[in-house]
């Protein structure tokens, strides 16, 4: 009797395990991981768990703001090609202006913050889809990354900025590498954790969260009961705008250029590690756990399938099949928790 009570006493807590959105990429994450200490021997090497995790925060601390987006309801099509455009702003207008590094830094998260914004106020201005706006963001930033760039300095790349005033110190916070034992983590880790940390407490714990969730899942609804609509969905759009922003920081000072027609296509990518993570495209319902863990499949299998040897052009094909297997255990989780 008392084996059968225990069984009947874990039911609610396995039910509210499997009804969680990160469920699913919790155990993609297992399942890849195990297939590639199983058949690659380099991804088995602990020294390479830094270039592994490395490459999964790059997308991690994109992904993340981009999934609080998808649950807040909206897309952002330009995230990819903002991460660019703030490289870019800070180091053109340091080297245009011979300014301190540090300057052009605070320019550019004013710009990449206010891109954010505008993206906010037009949807809500103009009432057009967010896919049709951050659709034409993109255009526009992929245009004046490459004939701004091309106007200063003539080629398609930034200038060599690390001779300038503030680049030494500006590199240690958004360049910098740690060593624990055999593992080199690159700054760029602690970020992604920080940020993951921070936007779950935000989503689950706090008031700004329920409005997240409210204005994705039912605007005018949440608008009927007070929730600043406007606002929470603006703050979001700037959210994208600020992790574009780090990212853009760590790209400059990491290769101390930047090629302006680096990031297209890297906001799919996010949007898919936002998806593989538990969030659905209707918006209200998401994990920025499930979205993080997301960017480390992307990491474990970009850097597993080179271990192993495979052709990486298969790469592709793994994002078009995560894509759609995502969409379809987040609809099935969606359902569970809805029943429960």
């Amino acid at each position: 009797m008392a084996a059968r009570d225990d069984r009947v006493a874990t039911r609610p807590l396995a039910a509210r395990l499997l009804s969680r959105p990160e469920v699913g990429s919790l155990i993609a994450a297992i399942v890849i991981f195990l297939l590639f200490m199983a058949v690659a021997e380099p991804f088995r090497n602990v020294a390479n768990v830094g270039t592994i995790l490395y490459g999964a925060s790059t997308i991690g601390i994109m992904a993340v703001p981009v999934a609080l987006l998808m649950i807040g309801g909206e897309f952002d099509l330009s995230a990819g090609v903002a991460v660019t455009t703030s490289g870019l702003s800070a180091s053109l207008l340091a080297w245009n202006f011979g300014l301190n590094v540090w300057v052009g830094i605070l320019l550019a998260l004013v710009v990449s913050v206010a891109i954010g914004a505008f993206n906010g106020w037009l949807l809500l201005k103009t009432g057009l889809p967010s896919f049709l706006v951050t659709l034409g963001t993109f255009f526009i930033l992929q245009g004046v990354n490459l004939g701004v760039t091309r106007l200063l300095t003539g080629n398609v790349a930034s200038a060599d900025i690390s001779d300038m005033d503030g680049f030494a110190t500006a590199q240690k916070i958004f360049g910098s590498e740690v060593t624990l034992g055999p593992v080199n983590l690159k700054i760029t880790v602690l970020y992604w954790v920080v940020l993951t940390v921070i936007a779950a407490y935000v989503l689950l714990r706090t008031q700004m969260g329920n409005w997240v969730f409210a204005v994705g899942g039912d605007a005018a609804a949440a608008r009927a009961v007070g929730v600043p609509v406007r606002a929470t969905k603006i703050g979001l759009f700037m959210a994208v705008g600020f992790c574009a922003w780090l990212s853009g920081m760590h790209l400059l000072f990491q290769f101390n250029t930047v090629q302006s027609g680096e990031g297209v296509g890297k906001e799919f990518i996010f949007i898919i590690a936002a998806v593989i993570g538990g969030c659905l495209l209707t918006g209200g319902y998401g994990s920025v756990v499930g979205a993080s863990l997301g960017a480390l499949i992307f990491g474990m299998t970009q850097l597993g399938i080179n271990y192993a040897g495979w052709n990486p052009d298969w790469f592709r094909t793994f994002l078009g099949v995560m894509l759609l297997l995502a969409t379809l255990v987040n609809m099935y989780v969606k359902r569970r928790a809805d029943l429960r």
